[in-house]
């Protein structure tokens, strides 16, 4: 028997191109996390006022994923991808000038476009690779593709490490209250042009990215017979996805994971600050490391689970992962270090892994569901805020119990599927 094509045919090179919006949203990511660190020292700012980092940017998943899919639904997948890079484009390029600008709010409402733009382009990348080839392979296909996506994680950490921290002045917030206003707003402006750089680098290949998607034809199957369906009663599918008690604890479950995420790799430069010493530039190195981690656990969880049931695999990783917050929390040091590090082991299967059980058996409603479980998203906006205010009031090391409560609830989950007797 002749097995299935691993895409529809003339859909390869599309569906490259989908693999490198998949690496393009990791960079983007993991190039803002350590700005958290970067405003504070550059504004004097206290670590909860930069922690809105992170709350613009995934406020704003937060925000378009809904809007997405009423474009994917229509329109088309393209025309969403289209237009999340479009707005990604401009916020990436916005960059420029808030860094002539120099305000805080310039640079989130740069982060806020640029994030707005990636999570319509999440929200219909995800689909459109399931849409792209035959359903029997469709979870192969999506997990070959977000494979790739920690591969961005580590461009993005590697281009704050050599481009962003390096050139951070030394000069503490009481040197930097000390300066003359022309002698701050010098070493300012230095340190925001060194911000703009790789962004504004970023927006050109996503502009290259953009320009190839719109010079392609990309229809699949399933979109042609759908322009002859009948309409989506929205009202309708979002009464049954919140009867859905797995679908509505699978959304939780992925906010305290982005949570967890997000927490983990934006304090790890100030935890190992705060453990070992050093430059910040230093210590990015850590978070570097955290990254590889990911990318190698990934791959390692994607062959575990052809003999471990996922669910029990995200229960027991989840559980490792608040063990591990514990140890960082209350044993700083060189083993507090690298248990931050490894905590990126634990967070390497849960976003695909929760995304895969809370979709198990939505039918038509799959698509506004997977625009729920973006929307999820919002924990790493909010959380983030919950650990600076910690870490402001007890230090970076104790902060690490926050992402380790996060990781209970992950666990819970894992604990009601394996519960609810369904198979998968």
């Amino acid at each position: 028997m002749t097995p299935p094509p691993f895409v529809h045919p003339g859909m390869r090179l599309p569906f490259v191109l989908l693999v490198t919006c998949f690496a393009a949203w990791g960079i983007a990511a993991n190039m803002t996390d350590p700005l958290v660190q970067v405003f504070s020292r550059i504004f004097s700012m206290t670590t909860l006022q930069a922690s809105f980092v992170q709350f613009a940017y995934y406020g704003a998943y937060f925000l378009l994923a809904l809007p997405a899919a009423f474009i994917n639904r229509r329109w088309s997948y393209r025309t969403g991808m289209l237009t999340g890079l479009g707005c990604a484009i401009l916020g990436a390029f916005m960059f420029y000038p808030a860094a002539q600008a120099m305000t805080f709010g310039f640079f989130l409402l740069a982060l806020f476009l640029l994030a707005g733009g990636l999570s319509i382009l999440e929200t219909s990348a995800n689909p459109f690779v399931m849409a792209m080839g035959p359903e029997v392979n469709s979870t192969r296909r999506l997990n070959l593709a977000q494979a790739f996506n920690p591969v961005g994680t580590n461009i993005g950490v590697f281009l704050a490490a050599t481009l962003i921290l390096p050139q951070l002045n030394t000069a503490s917030a009481a040197d930097r209250a000390a300066m003359t206003p022309e002698m701050l707003r010098a070493v300012q402006q230095a340190e925001l042009q060194a911000v703009m750089t790789p962004y504004v680098g970023f927006a050109f290949v996503l502009l290259a990215i953009w320009v190839a998607i719109a010079m392609m034809r990309m229809p699949t199957p399933r979109e042609r017979a759908r322009k002859t369906a009948a309409p989506l009663d929205f009202a309708a599918s979002l009464r049954r996805l919140l009867s859905n008690r797995h679908y509505v604890f699978g959304v939780t479950a992925q906010f305290f994971n982005v949570a967890a995420q997000t927490c983990v790799w934006t304090f790890t430069i100030q935890y190992v600050l705060a453990a070992l010493g050093g430059t910040e530039a230093q210590a990015g190195w850590y978070l570097q490391a955290s990254l590889i981690v990911f990318l190698v656990a990934r791959f390692a969880m994607v062959a575990a689970m052809g003999v471990i049931r996922p669910a029990l695999l995200l229960r027991v990783m989840a559980l490792a992962g608040t063990a591990l917050c514990l140890f960082a929390a209350t044993g700083p040091g060189v083993a507090g270090v690298w248990a931050v590090v490894a905590l990126s082991a634990c967070l390497s299967l849960m976003f695909p892994t929760i995304y895969g059980i809370a979709l198990h058996g939505l039918g038509d409603d799959t698509k506004f569901g997977a625009a729920g479980l973006v929307m999820a998203i919002l924990g790493g906006a909010l959380m983030p805020l919950v650990q600076g205010a910690v870490l402001d009031a007890q230090g970076a090391v104790a902060s690490y119990v926050v992402p380790g409560l996060c990781f209970l609830v992950v666990a819970a989950y894992g604990a009601f599927d394996l519960r609810s007797g369904r198979q998968g």
